[in-house]
């Protein structure tokens, strides 16, 4: 690796030379590295080629996922939450115990009780942990998505971000085929309720159960708020939100 010394700063590739911008200053390198046709055929880089593979496969996944779930998890994720996805997936793929190496499934690992283990209770969020916001437990109906908790006192059992004076929590349940991508999502009306000491109880259940094939998710966000002059604004474009799952079914 050597140092730019011109006036023309250029970046890219040319005769061999690869000009790129660091935190030095411009720099420029040799090409390098293996031909993209012996990673492909040569023998010698099979494991190469197989960790490609289900590498490719986990990213779909997570995409799939997080396409399935768009409408809640825009304003609900933090800046790793694809990688962290991704690795998620990954692990879940490695409970595939029947499929060779290489072709390992993300579909295969969910059918087992370990494999939907690692993917329940991920937070899109990581700087806003279920676990962490909400210190009130939680039950889950399965047959009919309903969320709920009894005796919430906003002002105790949650963990408020500074300038919120509302909460909002939804529930939903996303029937994903992870083979197919079918997909059906189903979300509860929004239950909005002020930060306060008032003792309530909050019901949160989809209008319906999502039909399909696939897998079963069940989902619980929680939005923060803030009003003025009767106007309730997202607090921080949501930077403070959950998106939890629940469950997988």
């Amino acid at each position: 690796m050597a140092k730019v010394n011109s006036l023309i700063k250029i970046e890219g590739t040319l005769d061999g030379l690869t000009f790129y911008k660091g935190k030095d200053g411009y720099l420029v390198r040799t090409k390098g590295g293996v031909s993209k046709n012996r990673i492909e055929n040569d023998p010698a880089f099979a494991r190469t080629r197989e960790n490609g593979l289900e590498f490719g496969h986990c990213a779909t996944m997570g995409k799939w996922l997080r396409q399935a779930l768009t409408t809640l998890v825009s304003d609900a994720k933090d800046r790793s939450m694809v990688s962290r996805l991704s690795q998620t997936l990954s692990k879940v793929k490695n409970t595939d115990l029947t499929s060779a190496r290489g072709y390992r499934l993300v579909p295969i690992g969910l059918e087992s009780d370990e494999g939907k283990a690692l993917l329940k209770a991920f937070d899109f969020n990581s700087n806003a942990i279920l676990t962490s916001v909400l210190l009130q437990d939680l039950a889950l109906n399965t047959t009919t998505g309903e969320i709920s908790i009894d005796n919430l006192v906003p002002s105790q059992h949650i963990s408020v971000p500074s300038g919120a004076t509302h909460v909002s929590f939804t529930a939903a349940v996303l029937n994903l085929n992870l083979n197919t991508n079918e997909k059906d999502l189903q979300v509860s009306p929004i239950v909005n309720i002020p930060i306060n000491n008032t003792v309530t109880s909050v019901n949160t259940i989809p209008a319906a159960m999502p039909t399909g094939d696939g897998n079963v998710f069940y989902l619980f966000k929680i939005s923060f708020f803030q009003e003025i002059n009767t106007v309730q604004y997202p607090l921080n474009n949501g930077a403070f939100n959950v998106l939890h799952i629940v469950e997988i079914l």
